[in-house]
């Protein structure tokens, strides 16, 4: 004899193929949870996962925090650094000087280009405390003497550059002197600063690679015009996520003078975007298990039609509406939980193989179809959240088994005589 439970060992023999109009139903609501599941976990993993390799390429170049002036540069930026190295969070901090210029190619063929990238200033014995950039050389060497410049590899690429190569740089100075000049009626001859590239750097992240270069600290300050000041200081903590806390901190110890901006104030548009975007595909990919909650409901119906002469004969023999209740509740628990054990191997195993999965699809479409100017990545991130896959899993289980409720409540409310008189 089976220790299994009347109701439960019933449902399990109700539920064995046989070629009926019932079992393909089931079936298909069985594929229909797996497909849900699979769907919401592959999903949701590739956001978690995007959002875990944007924040990581965001603050390997850009800073946990800035520190800035309110009213301009930095006058006294070493005697600030110091106050704020000594803070027991602080892993790093060094000077910056960014702004815009514009850049020419000196080609021995063809026409030059000209672009206009963000130019970095930074010091070469403090920037490998606040980025990954002296670690990210692909090419060439981490040199900043003389001037000398580092490109991204993807502005490189698309200028034509090599280590080696040389190029023309136009400071705002004097392009502004050039507009006030012929504002009064003069002309005046421009004359582009030579820069010779020393290495190529890949953060990681397109819009670094693509929009910036970055020279010596003191070459980024006479572009400017600002003499021994900067623009502000790059802060690394040791717990991004303290960030915000850090800040009262450091606010207190170096006064109301200066504004300290954190990376997520930043980048505030697109972290908030991901996470909105998370949360959309979620609420949005979930109605495919309501729909398979809906099969699982037609299904039971149906066959508590067909089983009602059975469902009578059980009461008859002393079955309470509750064990005729279990027993359909039985069903839909097994199919929910079939189809959420299916969809989870399915998602994990496509999650292992998304990036195989993507370049077949490329090769056999043609179109690359995770582009990397778009998204910023070479490779489709995943992250496995355990709360994720476990609020997935346990959410699925649950609508499936309320879509059983109705017909396990018609079927219990069934009256023997009722049942076998219809018979």
């Amino acid at each position: 004899m089976s220790k299994l439970p009347f109701e439960l060992l019933l449902a399990l023999r109700y539920l064995r193929p046989k070629r009926t109009f019932v079992s393909i139903i089931t079936l298909i609501s069985m594929l229909g949870v797996t497909l849900g599941v699979m769907v919401l976990i592959v999903v949701i993993s590739v956001m978690s996962g995007f959002d875990k390799e944007l924040r990581d390429k965001i603050l390997g170049f850009s800073p946990h925090l800035r520190v800035q002036g309110w009213e301009g540069p930095l006058s006294d930026y070493a005697l600030v650094a110091q106050k704020i190295a000594a803070h027991p969070q602080v892993k790093g901090v060094s000077p910056f000087v960014i702004g815009q210029v514009l850049v020419e190619t000196e080609p021995d063929h063809g026409q030059p280009l000209e672009a206009a990238p963000y130019f970095r200033g930074v010091d070469p014995d403090t920037e490998g405390s606040v980025s990954v950039l002296p670690e990210s050389i692909i090419a060439g060497e981490f040199d900043l003497e003389g001037r000398s410049v580092l490109l991204g590899c993807e502005f490189a690429r698309a200028m034509g550059l090599r280590v080696g190569d040389r190029l023309s740089v136009y400071s705002t100075k004097d392009i502004r002197r050039m507009r006030e000049s012929q504002r009064k009626g003069e002309e005046v001859a421009v004359v582009a600063e030579d820069f010779t590239v020393r290495g190529i750097f890949d953060v990681g992240y397109y819009e670094y690679n693509v929009n910036f270069m970055v020279v010596s600290l003191e070459n980024a300050q006479e572009f400017n015009d600002l003499g021994d000041t900067v623009h502000g200081l790059m802060v690394m903590v040791r717990d991004p996520d303290r960030a915000a806390e850090i800040r009262r901190g450091l606010s207190a110890l170096i006064g109301p003078d200066y504004k300290i901006q954190l990376w997520t104030e930043e980048n505030s548009s697109i972290l908030d975007a991901i996470i909105v975007e998370k949360n959309v595909m979620f609420i949005v990919l979930f109605f495919v298990m309501i729909v398979a909650a809906f099969g699982i409901a037609s299904t039971l119906i149906t066959f508590v039609v067909q089983k009602t002469r059975e469902i009578g004969m059980l009461k008859a023999l002393g079955c309470t509406g509750w064990q005729i209740c279990l027993l359909f509740l039985s069903q839909s628990a097994f199919v929910a939980v079939t189809g959420v054990v299916c969809g989870y191997a399915s998602g994990m195993l496509a999650l292992t193989y998304r990036n195989e999965f993507l370049g077949l699809m490329n090769r056999w479409t043609g179109f690359e179809l995770f582009p990397a100017d778009i998204y910023g990545f070479n490779q489709l991130p995943a992250l496995i959240v355990p709360h994720d896959i476990l609020l997935i899993c346990g959410s699925a289980f649950v609508i499936c088994v309320l879509g059983g409720v109705i017909p396990a409540w018609m079927a219990g409310r069934l009256e023997p005589v009722e049942a076998l008189r219809h018979e």
